[in-house]
């Protein structure tokens, strides 16, 4: 491919939104919200063109206000150019719009993309994938997880109480931040480790509640602690709706109350109480390797629908 053939430029405005989403992909219908909303901006949305045809494009996410993007979601090529091609020039658009868009000096958001539960065993979407991570290490990254994405449905039974543990709203933030901390022993979540690697556990807790938790707008007496008969906290699920869909945003086991089941008691609670909201879904999200979570989550009648490549710049 001759490099003087392209152009490489972000978007001119919301009004090339049908140029950007001729390349496919599952997020394609959220991007007229999420750019009338203020999560994406026209400037953090790049195109690589021959002509008129667009043949790569990657794009990142932000929280609405914000001056910088907090995640890149979006890098697509078109699959039919030749092999070499495509990763050369997801490669150059890349580059070309990192330098343009993100802050110099501190170290690129990390990269997600969903990706079809079963993408190892069809050879097309199999390499579909690779050649988007090939393209993200060439440029520095490099996988930091994989993840599950689960979504319980509507026709799918409730769980029914136990009765094996009482609930309760979530206590003040105080209180809450102490049972955050104390679940983060023997964590097996990936963000949650790096974290731990680098600051303690008390400010592990307070950076995910003030960078994801306290910014939920869905009510916050949805949030339940679950405790034994005498009172003792035994863990806490926390269910939100977030700009997409109710969620299940946080679910813990206290480390002395682990291997007795309870993480059974705790999903079936927050999935009521979301399923009492007449939602039409819950998405539910955990590390392929926390097979523990994961098997919950399937116990609770969630669906495997997808995966989450996670890769991230040192």
């Amino acid at each position: 491919m001759e490099p003087n053939d392209l152009t490489l430029r972000p978007l001119a405005g919301p009004h090339e939104l049908d140029l950007f989403n001729h390349l496919p992909y599952v997020l394609n219908e959220e991007l007229a919200d999420d750019l009338a909303q203020g999560r994406r901006r026209p400037e953090w949305m790049w195109l690589a063109l021959r002509g008129d045809r667009p043949l790569a494009r990657v794009a990142w996410w932000g929280r609405p206000g914000s001056t910088a993007p907090a995640l890149l979601d979006l890098l697509d090529i078109d699959d039919a150019l030749p092999a070499g091609d495509r990763v050369d020039l997801g490669e150059r658009l890349l580059r070309t719009a990192m330098a343009a868009t993100l802050p110099h000096g501190g170290p690129a958001p990390e990269y997600g993309r969903y990706v079809p539960p079963d993408w190892r065993d069809t050879p097309a979407t199999r390499q579909a994938v690779q050649d988007r991570m090939t393209i993200l290490e060439r440029t520095g990254a490099r996988l930091f997880v994989e993840r599950l994405r689960l979504e319980w449905r509507p026709e799918t039974p409730l769980p029914a109480p136990t009765g094996r543990l009482t609930f309760a709203p979530a206590p003040d933030t105080e209180e809450l931040l102490s049972l955050m901390t104390s679940a983060l022993t023997g964590t097996l979540d990936a963000h949650n480790r790096a974290d731990l690697a680098r600051m303690s556990p008390r400010a592990a807790a307070v950076r995910h509640y003030e960078e994801e938790l306290a910014r939920y707008t869905s009510p916050r007496d949805w949030w339940r602690v679950g405790a034994l008969p005498g009172g003792e906290p035994v863990g806490f699920v926390l269910p939100a709706r977030n700009a997409y869909n109710a969620v299940i945003a946080y679910i813990a086991v206290l480390p002395e109350h682990r291997g007795n089941g309870y993480v059974d008691d705790l999903l079936a609670e927050g999935t009521r109480v979301l399923a009492a909201e007449g939602v039409p879904r819950i998405r539910a999200s955990t590390d392929l390797g926390n097979s523990p979570m994961a098997h919950a989550f399937q116990r609770a009648g969630y669906v495997h629908f997808e995966g989450q490549i996670t890769m991230t710049w040192s």
